[in-house]
């Protein structure tokens, strides 16, 4: 997901203060444009680009003057628009690839940093493991990272007790944490990572000095008196409460030891915020959990910047907050920076998507942020320059009044989730508030670093990581087909290769009405001997071959029968092939990977990403009404076993398994009709693209099968 905040309340906003604003020299960061990579790119856009061309002309010439049947022609020719659409919408991701990189050793001194609140939010404890969103919470209160400028906010949407007995156990184990993490300076500081295989290489290299071998063994057995004091906890007590009044506590409050503990011994402000619940009141999801913490937050620590981490998404690299820093203080770059990204990836599997930490800052009268007069004074106070740690003790009427901002009627005729904070059009509320965000002229950027600054645990088997899909697609399709589309919306307020990577993100999903097609339309017509595509070979009778009556006229007649528009068909199916290689072995992957990929990627285009346009169709028509889908990240150890077997889990995935289970045994039936017809005398030239298409899609579901007859595994 990718996280934004308070300061991108759109028109509302004032210019952020300059006096965070570092000397201009030295550089804290470069931006490289990979010019060898964005030529070759750029040819290949201009190559693939004809063969597309050319396709379609042969496709629609033939509807047009042809005597092609139109059912079929035209519905094969639907879905290839459809293909070559979403394709030049990703053409946008290639044409200027550039390589950031940051320099931390040129910030500023730790006096002169600005103020960091980091956000984690959870929702059901049997959904999303307590120890887990324990082990983000003390990763991100061992940021490297001035301890009285930091502070982390953990939002409990479930109001589980044992969510915040175990913040109380975390922030315990923290004090003897954190110390050993500065000491040894220990770059894996989520301690579940560390005392596991994860952080083997860092462990090999200290296991050398007595001293830390001994105290290390002496913090790893309070952290599983720790574990298993919060599982005791969750296997008693780990409902979740829906109809409940807010509750904030401060677990531990930095200012009333400041000047006491050295710095090593320092913790950040921890606070858990459990927002106010009824029925009657709509909650808004995550983006309602966020903006009750941007509010919070706002009275208590009223950090510029906030960091905005999924439960599950732990700190990998404790620089990571100053890596954002080395752009958000950068003069060039802070007038016009909403957010910096990091790519989201999983330490059970890659995958690149966003994750960022960003600024905040803003004013507006009580209309617009509500009738909190702390909340105004301090949104001001921010305004004016005044740093985090002048904000003074947490007194209980802070607290009260963080109650209130907490509260499920604060937001009664405010602009809270329309201009001011995370957007409530959306249930993707971070990927549309950032899209909003960029149509307001805000900017982004990227970073990618060697070490990944967060790391996480991504679902496991099928039926979860389908659920979780058909919820982004549905949320991105229904925003690329509302008053918001970036084709319409976002081309008039942004610029062209920006809306087309909006444009991508929000229609790829019309794939699965292409992938439907093409996985019924070629093969049907195979069975029953209907040509879709040109002639590829010539094909002599057996009769002929046998009376050996093959004479010059025959080979005369080659290119009469060998349609040379098939070099268009093979040529964009070799060149997608081409791409998908290069771009996988350009990034460490094998040809095993992308052959997954292929896999993969036929799997969810006709499954989830289906049922996801079937669920914005569903709204539309007023059957089916917005509903947020929790992640199941609980780990089910017999799952593990086969997915770190590479096994296809189709268990509980009956809903995604019905349109997939049709479409392959389908292609398998008309493949073998259509080899039997070919064999009694059909035309093997007319019939080749469609054999190969049946017989490609065929290997590709060899795991399918697999899943639905476990015995061909064996």
């Amino acid at each position: 997901m990718a996280a934004l905040s308070l300061h991108t309340s759109y028109s509302l906003l004032i210019s952020r203060n300059s006096k965070i604003t570092p000397s201009p020299s030295p550089s804290l960061n470069t931006c490289t444009v990979q010019q060898p990579r964005a030529a070759l790119s750029r040819l290949h856009m201009l190559f693939h680009f004809a063969a597309v061309s050319a396709l379609l002309y042969y496709r629609l010439s033939n509807l047009v003057h042809g005597t092609v049947p139109l059912l079929s022609w035209g519905l094969i020719t639907l879905s290839e628009l459809i293909f070559t659409f979403v394709w030049v919408t990703a053409q946008a991701f290639r044409w200027r690839p550039v390589v950031r990189t940051v320099a931390p050793e040129n910030l500023p001194g730790d006096e002169k940093l600005p103020g960091v609140d980091v956000f984690i939010c959870t929702a059901d404890p049997r959904k999303e493991p307590v120890v887990e969103v324990m082990n983000t919470v003390l990763s991100a209160m061992a940021l490297e990272y001035p301890a009285e400028k930091l502070a982390v906010y953990l939002s409990d949407d479930g109001g589980a007790a044992v969510t915040l007995y175990a913040m109380k156990e975390a922030c315990l184990f923290a004090g003897c944490w954190l110390p050993f993490c500065r000491k040894y300076g220990i770059k894996t500081r989520c301690p579940e990572a560390f005392f596991s295989s994860f952080g083997d290489v860092e462990r090999d290299v200290l296991e050398g000095d007595d001293e830390f071998k001994a105290e290390e063994e002496k913090v790893q057995s309070k952290y599983e008196s720790f574990k298993r004091n919060v599982e005791k906890a969750a296997e008693i007590e780990d409902s979740v409460n829906d109809d409940r009044p807010p509750h904030v506590e401060v677990i531990y409050d930095n200012k009333r030891n400041e000047g006491i503990m050295d710095d090593q011994s320092k913790l950040p402000l921890l606070v858990y915020v459990s927002r106010e619940k009824r029925p009657a009141y709509p909650h808004r999801f995550k983006a309602g959990a966020l903006n009750a913490l941007l509010r919070v937050s706002g009275i208590m620590s009223n950090a510029p910047y906030a960091l905005v981490l999924d439960c599950d998404m732990y700190c990998n690299d404790p620089t990571s907050a100053k890596q954002a820093m080395c752009f958000h203080l950068d003069p060039k770059l802070s007038n016009s920076l909403s957010y910096a990204q990091f790519p989201q990836i999983f330490y059970n599997v890659s995958k690149n998507d966003i994750y960022d930490g960003q600024a905040r800052t803003a004013y507006k009268a009580e209309k617009n942020f509500g009738f909190s007069t702390k909340l105004i004074d301090s949104l001001q106070a921010s305004l004016n320059g005044k740093d985090v740690n002048e904000m003074g003790n947490l007194c209980d009427a802070t607290v009260e009044e963080a109650k209130k901002l907490a509260s499920c009627t604060y937001e009664h005729n405010t602009r809270w989730g329309k201009e001011i904070g995370y957007s409530y059009d959306c249930l993707l509320e971070s990927t549309f508030t950032g899209y909003l965000l960029h149509c307001k002229g805000w900017n982004s950027v990227y970073l990618y670093p060697d070490r990944p600054c967060f790391l996480g645990c991504t679902t496991i088997d099928m039926k979860d990581a389908l659920v979780q899909l058909m919820k982004w697609a549905s949320g991105l399709v229904q925003v690329g087909l509302s008053k918001f589309s970036p084709l319409t919306y976002g081309i008039s307020r942004m610029s062209v290769l920006q809306s087309m990577c909006y444009g991508y993100f929000a229609l790829s999903h019309l794939l699965s009405i292409s992938c439907l097609l093409y996985g019924i339309v070629p093969q049907l017509c195979f069975l029953y001997g209907v040509p879709l595509y040109p002639k590829n070979l010539i094909y002599f009778s057996p009769a002929e071959v046998a009376a050996n009556t093959l004479t010059k006229s025959h080979v005369d007649n080659v290119f009469q029968v060998t349609n040379p528009w098939f070099a268009a068909f093979a040529t964009v199916f070799l060149s997608s092939l081409g791409q998908h290689l290069h771009e996988v072995i350009s990034s460490d992957g094998s040809v095993r990977t992308m052959w997954n990929e292929q896999r993969i990627w036929m799997i969810k285009s006709v499954t989830a990403c289906l049922f996801g346009c079937l669920d914005v169709l569903m709204k539309y028509i007023g059957v089916a009404k917005a509903n947020f889908r929790l992640t199941n990240k609980a780990i089910d150890q017999e799952k593990l076993e086969k997915y770190e077997k590479g096994k296809f889990d189709f268990q509980g995935a009956k809903m995604f398994m019905i349109p997939l289970t049709m479409l392959v045994l389908l292609n398998l039936g008309c493949f073998i009709g259509g080899v039997k017809g070919l064999i009694s005398g059909g035309d093997i030239g007319g019939m080749f693209g469609q054999g190969f298409l049946s017989l490609y899609v065929l290997v590709l579901s060899f795991p399918i099968l697999e899943g639905l007859i476990p015995k061909i595994g064996k």
